[in-house]
């Protein structure tokens, strides 16, 4: 595609150089520049991208789109024979590009964008299974991964930048999918990566305090994930019974795109009731504008509740039966880390859940309490160089809702782990009978399998479906599911 055919329309300020010449690929990486290729100098956080333009030239950049000024900008064009181009905001002409250049491919399918704090990856999963089971060709894009059809992509951002996104949305329409299921980050819609893709769906689940070391307060958070509903062109759906969800819907439901609502509020459009959990499964009564039935599911927890509601709204909306909606339930797997046992040949239970937030941590040990005859034992810690107003909160949840904690590091990144960890217990009771401390995350999963007696519970919080553990910018093999089993077998030699 040429140059000039991909810059129509994007408020360019200034252009230099061949706007004919043709261009193969985008990115905004200098690594991964191909020959011909168009290389989009972004601000980021910890680099600045026009740092490395010269070395996006040497691996075969044709063209350079820029946001600020270059003191030698002629010399590069006259001794490199590029064009450059300057737009005000290398962000949001960067997914002007990348939708331009695959061919607006979100166009072709199906998109259906789940936002909030908690629970967006258990719906994309739920969303995607009841799809499949009634026979639509699916694609996923999330935390643990991405997949068109049966294939699997690894991403590194909950929702890739919009390069890597559109490049999915065309292999999506290649193989022609009929929906994708995709997480909708709060950084994404505030970082413009999602800005030129075609919802037709927009699904919030809830909002806790999370990532407030990027967005400040919770309005902020919260105003960047309505931004979602704003997109959405055919319905959008709201958790109301959560409180910021109630907030959203009054101030979108005058939109033109029309609001579905969900919760186990009677006053919602979608709501459960006659509630009944198990230590394995949870049923209900669901009720619809259009049908009501018997709902039951493998996983406990009123969150899992939640979760199922919002995933049945999508499908509700879609068309789908009752009948239809029950098929894709049962077909429903485990979501890896998300409420995962850990079997074991001792008396105890282990579960490994990704809850790295107030509101989660307190879900899943609620849900743990009302099925626990035994002592619940919980290891957890919090990320470094992120949100550390959480730490104290998490460190109380932690304290007043288990019979024993150990306070470990979860993704320490650059921080000091022990100061991870003063923080945390700064939120914990006098009574330091009730947990100990353990900064190695293997020796605090040993000591609690070491703790455990019968009918006991542990949960191994915070890391869920990871694979690996960051610390110093060092990315080294960590899986708690496979440390836990290790040690638990052990202990029955």
């Amino acid at each position: 595609m040429k140059l000039r055919d991909l810059l129509i329309g994007l408020g360019v300020v200034q252009s230099y150089g061949n706007m004919d010449i043709g261009i193969s690929g985008i990115t905004y990486d200098s690594r991964k520049v191909k020959e011909d290729g168009l290389f989009v100098c972004i601000m980021g956080f910890k680099t600045d991208g026009h740092k490395y333009i010269l070395s996006a030239i040497d691996r075969g950049a044709r063209a350079i789109v820029i946001e600020r000024d270059l003191e030698n900008i002629q010399d590069i064009i006259d001794d490199y024979k590029i064009a450059i181009v300057k737009v005000k905001d290398s962000r949001a002409v960067l997914s002007k590009l990348s939708a331009k250049f695959y061919g607006n491919p979100s166009e072709k399918f199906k998109v259906v964008g789940i936002t909030g704090t908690n629970g967006k990856t258990s719906i994309t999963y739920l969303v995607d299974s009841i799809a499949q089971a009634n026979n639509k060709k699916t694609g996923l894009i999330g935390t643990i991964k991405s997949k068109i059809l049966n294939e699997e992509y690894q991403l590194s951002n909950t929702t890739p930048e919009s390069v890597e996104l559109h490049y999915l949305f065309n292999e999506m329409a290649k193989k022609e999918v009929d929906l994708c299921s995709m997480e909708v980050s709060s950084h994404s819609l505030d970082l413009k990566r999602v800005d030129d893709v075609d919802f037709n769906i927009g699904v919030f689940t809830n909002l806790t305090a999370d990532h407030l070391d990027f967005h400040k307060d919770m309005e902020s958070y919260k105003n960047a994930k309505k931004k979602l509903f704003y997109k959405t062109s055919q319905i959008n759906i709201i958790n109301t019974d959560d409180k910021y969800g109630k907030e959203i819907y009054d101030e979108i439901k005058e939109l033109d795109t029309p609001v579905l609502t969900y919760g186990i509020n009677s006053n919602c459009d979608i709501y459960a009731d006659n509630i009944d959990m198990h230590v394995s499964y949870s049923t209900f009564n669901l009720v619809t504008p259009k049908y009501s039935g018997s709902i039951k599911i493998n996983i406990p927890g009123l969150f899992s509740i939640y979760n199922i509601l919002a995933s049945i709204g999508v499908c509700y909306f879609m068309g789908y039966s009752y009948e239809e909606i029950v098929k894709g339930i049962k077909a429903i797997k485990p979501i890896p880390g998300r409420f995962e046992p850990v079997e074991n040949d001792r008396d105890i239970t282990v579960i490994v859940d990704y809850a790295h937030t107030p509101d989660a941590l307190e879900n899943v040990l609620r849900t743990i309490r009302q099925f626990a005859v035994g002592k619940i034992i919980t290891i957890f810690g919090c990320g470094g160089d992120r949100d550390a107003v959480k730490r104290p909160i998490m460190g109380k949840i932690a304290y007043d809702m288990s019979d024993y904690a150990i306070v470990t590091s979860d993704n320490p990144r650059t921080e000091d782990p022990r100061r991870i960890v003063e923080d945390i217990i700064e939120g914990m009771g006098r009574d330091e009978s009730k947990y100990d401390i353990v900064i190695n995350r293997r020796d605090a999963i040993k000591a609690a399998i070491e703790r455990a007696k019968n009918k006991d519970v542990i949960l191994i919080a915070g890391k869920g479906h990871e694979t690996y553990q960051i610390i110093n910018n060092e990315v080294f093999d960590f899986d708690d599911k496979e440390v836990a089993k290790k040690f638990l077998e052990e202990v029955n030699q």
